[in-house]
């Protein structure tokens, strides 16, 4: 089983992310986060193989969230999701500490496969290790 953490500030978001990630065989929700520290205590606590991170959230930012997880953690799958269409976006995750990408436009099915990207990648590294 692939272990998905789930952060974003929107309720909505993490509604529907909720209920795309259940109805995928495979994939178990560990646990749903509303803010970045939420994040790091969720990483710490359940181990996830990936997580899907807003960027932009109160208290603890994405990217503040994934250099946290990545230090303890640099195992985990971090996949930032953002809606941002800015420029400065681009320079950001270059020095962020996350495995990926996604619009927030993306399709569902996209944002799963990609999930189920980073998970493969993620057991890869477990069985080499």
């Amino acid at each position: 089983m692939l272990r998905v953490l789930i952060v974003d500030d929107h309720e909505l978001t993490r509604f529907s992310l909720k209920l795309a990630m259940q109805r995928q065989a495979g994939i178990e929700l560990v646990g749903l986060a509303s803010n970045g520290r939420e994040a790091v205590e969720m990483a710490d606590r359940h181990c996830p193989d990936v997580i899907v991170l807003d960027l932009q959230m109160p208290i603890m930012d994405g990217l503040s969230a994934s250099t946290q997880i990545k230090s303890v953690h640099p195992q985990i799958k971090i996949l930032a999701y953002s809606s941002l269409e800015d420029p400065q976006t681009e320079v950001m995750l270059q020095t962020a500490k996350v495995d990926a990408f996604c619009n927030k436009e993306t399709a569902v099915q996209d944002l799963i496969a990609i999930v189920n990207q980073l998970g493969q990648e993620a057991e890869h590294k477990k069985s080499h290790s």
